[in-house]
């Protein structure tokens, strides 16, 4: 969705650089004095270190850092704030919010909710940041996830089933697992339902995701 879309449908636009900037003066970062143009990435390096080493970040630190991995669009630099996210606040929640992006956000949101659900995954090591917890004990229930990695499958399939944006039909279906067993039972039917729906889709990668499924269930 464009600027334009966005004010047009009544959603405030966002950028990246609003998002970035934000995070940065509630870290207490100065402005980067560089061409607006690289802005907004160089903020981001200038608040990866503080974001790390803080023990603790505050709870209204929380939103404008996945709004900021949200709209970061390099699949790679987004994990600058999805990860110091995950240690300090929990896998759970941060995958919990881009499954809201998904199921709730506009085709750009949710497509930023892909590429941080990727960095979302981060391997979690004591010695990485502070924020761990004392002694390199650490609350379990912050990281449990599995029921939220459901929601992200059950989501998934029913943005495929809605979106008109072939480009969104991709993000959401071609990293999905492709074989039935991958999907709790409550989940069967509507994977069925994807997977007849890719089968006659006239997209070849769409198609191709369903001839995998197809050769998984043999």
């Amino acid at each position: 969705m464009t600027e334009d879309e966005d004010e047009q449908s009544g959603i405030e636009p966002r950028s990246f650089l609003t998002c970035a900037t934000e995070v940065a003066r509630l870290m207490g970062v100065e402005e980067v004095a560089v061409k607006p143009d690289d802005r907004a990435r160089l903020l981001s390096l200038a608040v990866r270190r503080p974001l790390l080493e803080r023990a603790s970040l505050p709870d209204g630190l929380f939103a404008p850092l996945m709004a900021a991995a949200v709209y970061d669009p390099d699949p790679s630099f987004c994990r600058w704030f999805v990860e110091p996210a995950v240690y300090a606040f929990g896998r759970r929640r941060v995958m919990a919010t881009l499954v809201d992006y998904l199921k709730l956000g506009t085709d750009a949101e949710r497509a930023g909710a892909v590429r941080a659900w990727y960095c979302a995954h981060v391997p979690l090591h004591a010695d990485r940041s502070p924020a761990y917890g004392p002694g390199g004990v650490r609350d379990p229930a912050l990281d449990e996830s599995q029921d939220v990695k459901a929601a992200w499958l059950e989501a998934c399939m029913r943005v495929f089933a809605e979106a008109t944006d072939l480009r969104m039909r991709h993000r959401v279906l071609l990293d999905l697992p492709t074989s039935r067993a991958a999907y709790p039972p409550s989940m069967r039917a509507l994977f069925d339902d994807t997977l007849a729906s890719a089968r006659s889709h006239p997209d070849p990668h769409i198609r191709r995701w369903a001839s995998a499924a197809d050769r998984e269930g043999i």
